[in-house]
């Protein structure tokens, strides 16, 4: 399970005394823990990598926004330790779908669902989620099916 990985991770980087790699599980496992206390209440469980998944995506998500906005008010210090921090948190996620596998995937769920204009953009979003949420950028993804729904491809 992803989440063993994540704390053997910070066990590993614990005993080699590596701070900067030791504070990135650290984070990481905070988050999840938020996010095992918010879903005690839910009435379905998702599967537990799924969830560790979609809490890496959204840490990844802040840290490219984050690392942004340092670098507009000039604290590059700030910015590389963000940099440092997402590089270790992109290590735990799955291997991401290319933009040309993106493309193809998209084609195939277009092709499937018979959706021909940006009104249906949540129909393919929804299967592209549903697929390969785990395996791509959800925003980027967003501007390809915009791009194929409005091309008519």
């Amino acid at each position: 399970m992803l989440r063993d990985t994540i704390k053997s991770a910070q066990v590993t980087s614990m005993k080699a005394g590596t701070k900067p790699r030791t504070g990135a599980p650290r984070l990481i496992l905070a988050k999840i823990k938020d996010r095992d206390i918010e879903l005690r209440t839910a009435e379905k469980m998702p599967d537990d990598d799924a969830m560790v998944i979609e809490v890496l995506q959204k840490m990844v998500k802040q840290r490219r926004e984050s690392i942004e906005l340092f670098e507009q008010g000039g604290r590059q210090d700030r910015a590389d330790d963000e940099k440092a921090e997402l590089a270790v948190i992109e290590e735990f996620l799955p291997q991401q779908m290319s933009e040309a596998q993106t493309s193809a995937a998209i084609a195939v769920i277009v092709a499937e669902t018979g959706a021909s204009s940006p009104k249906e953009m949540g129909v393919v979003m929804g299967q592209l989620k549903a697929r390969h949420g785990s395996e791509l950028d959800m925003s980027k993804a967003s501007a390809l099916v915009k791009a194929a729904l409005s091309g008519g491809a």
